[in-house]
């Protein structure tokens, strides 16, 4: 296994994926450590730069009366030296030094429950969106990357919290990446009630019960693949999968145990 990670720890870059779409349901893909393991060369799957591209997603609908999400999204990713750009989120690097790093972080989450374009969700609140802000952590050893990251909404949508930890296993080879993760998302009460399935009091019906899932904690597990075809044209496929809390499960409008995303993507480098 080859992890290469710049010796100066002073690079810090972005690759594509996960664009700003409205869409209801996103793939949660922890992709902040890719630029832990960025080079410079014309043939490193991770690149600095302007990336111009698409991704098709397929996934599998939080909520009972959900589609199985199907999307092929246009999109834009920002390469830079301590500004991070992914579509619907965005990191700063505020410190580093040696194999530590801190790091300012921020995001848009779509709302995802609309009982006007819903029929089977009427008599429920629409689910909004919300910014969120934080700070996180990345730590080097010699065979995996740490992120620890916490965001707190700043918008007064659902008032909760989030907090991720994660590790990353980057194996390197030339042209391609290969990078299995595993993690978990802990959630707030508030958070987990007005994105993951709680129906409050107002909401209830005789065949919808009043439900609060409580805080929640929720493994995540994924695998992402990069290859540079040549000098500009990038392309990736990944696989994630997050197994909701039992809490999350039981709800009455969450119809799978977790969330299966599969995403293929083309990118140009600029």
């Amino acid at each position: 296994m080859i992890i290469r990670v710049p010796h100066s720890f002073c690079m810090s870059i972005l690759v594509f994926f996960f664009v700003f779409s409205a869409t209801q349901a996103k793939a949660e893909i922890e992709l902040g450590s890719l630029n832990l393991i960025a080079t410079p060369s014309d043939s490193s799957p991770i690149p600095r730069g302007l990336l111009l591209g698409g991704i098709g997603i397929l996934g599998q609908a939080r909520y009972s009366a959900q589609d199985r999400p199907q999307y092929l999204i246009p999109g834009m990713v920002y390469l830079g030296e301590d500004f991070m750009y992914l579509g619907d989120r965005a990191r700063y690097y505020l410190y580093k030094e040696g194999n530590f790093a801190l790091y300012g972080f921020g995001r848009v989450r779509l709302g995802n429950l609309d009982a006007e374009t819903t029929p089977e969700f009427k008599g429920l609140q629409k689910r909004k969106w919300e910014l969120e802000a934080g700070i996180g952590a990345n730590w080097i050893t010699p065979y995996a990357l740490f992120t620890a990251r916490i965001a707190s909404d700043i918008t007064g949508t659902s008032q909760g919290q989030e907090i991720l930890l994660w590790a990353d296993f980057p194996i390197v080879r030339e042209r391609f990446l290969f990078m299995p993760g595993l993690g978990m998302m802990i959630r707030s009460s508030k958070l987990a009630n007005y994105y993951f399935g709680g129906v409050n009091n107002s909401e209830a019906t005789s065949s919808r019960p009043a439900y609060d899932t409580g805080h929640t904690v929720s493994p995540m597990a994924s695998l992402i693949s990069s290859y540079r075809i040549n000098k500009n044209w990038i392309a990736m496929a990944a696989i994630s999968y997050e197994q909701y809390d039992q809490s999350v499960r039981h709800s009455p409008i969450v119809q799978h145990r977790g969330e299966l995303y599969s995403l293929f993507g083309l990118g140009y480098h600029w």
